[in-house]
């Protein structure tokens, strides 16, 4: 049974109580969803993909950015974005806005270019947080932020950086908690959803509550109305391996996948990056191409498209952080999700 951390907040004890009931029904919910399927073991093997509909939804498959800044940097975003369109992407997520030696873009002409070849923008990915005070970042420039992603006429705008501004402790992260509802706030006024992109850290536990997951924390904290997350799959479950025990030992697993069914309106956005099993590496698994590795993706994808709404309001964006050939990933991968398929019932 989980356990209710120990904590002296009862107003946080009450919340994470809550998540931890409701975490054994996001695990059932998945199950049943699966049609009683179990769990994905950390090492499993995705299954032979069936003869139903695709398991992405039509108009959602897209990419980050930052896989191929090598391409963006040398051939410019016009170059990138005809590879991307020709192997069947419809969205891209940004990861800055400058195509390097390229030469410079206006954000209108930056703009054009996407929609010119076929692409939507649905995102970007801007820092929190900086000792500088001129950074380009939601603490020091948020106006600035959030005037260029309203001229991209972007939906949805956010940070892959974690809330460690003020440590790693329960208060430190309300208080990041704090300004990333600010931060939502400010964004919803024109149109746009704030989210946070996790690594595996996130899913550490708290250095003053060892009970507390600090995953957890940001959750409780931030309204869900103003704070959306962008579950990057493959180091959620980089977390569950390094991150199944509390410091004291007890085991604390957790799935990935019942964060997302507990509450599916809160990850529009996901990043499907793929590893192969290795429980000799740091984060038990090493990044590999899309399809290469042991996550299973139609199982995680079929999950969430069963959820209300869920082939509607969810966006896949496919990525590496450093494939051995960018344009040859982006086309793997493109071309292995696009041949998933919904297991026979």
């Amino acid at each position: 049974m989980p356990r209710t951390p120990r904590t002296t907040d009862p107003e946080l004890a009450r919340t994470l109580s809550r998540r931890n009931m409701l975490g054994v029904a996001a695990g059932a919910t998945a199950a049943a969803l699966l049609g009683g399927a179990t769990t994905a073991s950390a090492a499993g093997t995705a299954p032979a993909a069936g003869r139903g509909r695709p398991v992405l939804p039509p108009g959602r498959l897209g990419i980050q950015l930052y896989s191929l800044r090598d391409k963006v940097s040398t051939l410019g975003f016009a170059r990138v974005f005809e590879e991307l369109r020709r192997f069947g992407y419809d969205e891209v997520e940004y990861a800055g806005y400058s195509q390097g030696s390229a030469g410079p873009l206006t954000l209108a002409q930056l703009r054009r270019l996407t929609r010119d070849h076929g692409l939507r923008a649905i995102g970007s990915h801007v820092g929190y947080y900086s000792d500088d005070p001129g950074a380009y970042t939601f603490a020091q420039n948020l106006t600035k932020v959030l005037d260029d992603a309203q001229a991209l006429g972007l939906k949805h705008i956010g940070t892959a950086s974690g809330p460690w501004r003020y440590g790693a402790t329960v208060d430190g992260w309300k208080r990041c908690a704090e300004e990333f509802n600010h931060y939502g706030a400010e964004a919803r006024k024109r149109g746009m959803k704030f989210y946070q992109h996790n690594h595996a850290e996130e899913f550490s536990f708290a250095t003053d509550r060892p009970d507390v997951r600090l995953y957890d924390v940001l959750l409780a904290e931030t309204d869900p109305d103003l704070v959306y997350l962008e579950m990057d799959i493959y180091w959620a479950y980089a977390g569950r391996f390094r991150f199944g025990r509390r410091p004291d030992g007890t085991p604390a697993p957790f799935d990935p996948l019942a964060y997302v069914l507990e509450q599916p309106d809160r990850y529009p956005l996901f990043h499907v990056k793929d590893g192969e099993r290795d429980d000799t590496a740091r984060d038990g698994y090493r990044m590999v191409d899309v399809g290469d590795g042991d996550i299973d993706y139609q199982r995680f994808i079929s999950a969430v498209g069963r959820t209300h709404g869920g082939r509607r309001d969810h966006h896949w964006q496919a990525e590496h952080d450093n494939p051995a050939e960018s344009l040859t990933f982006a086309r793997k991968a493109a071309s292995h999700l696009r041949s998933l398929r919904e297991k026979d019932c």
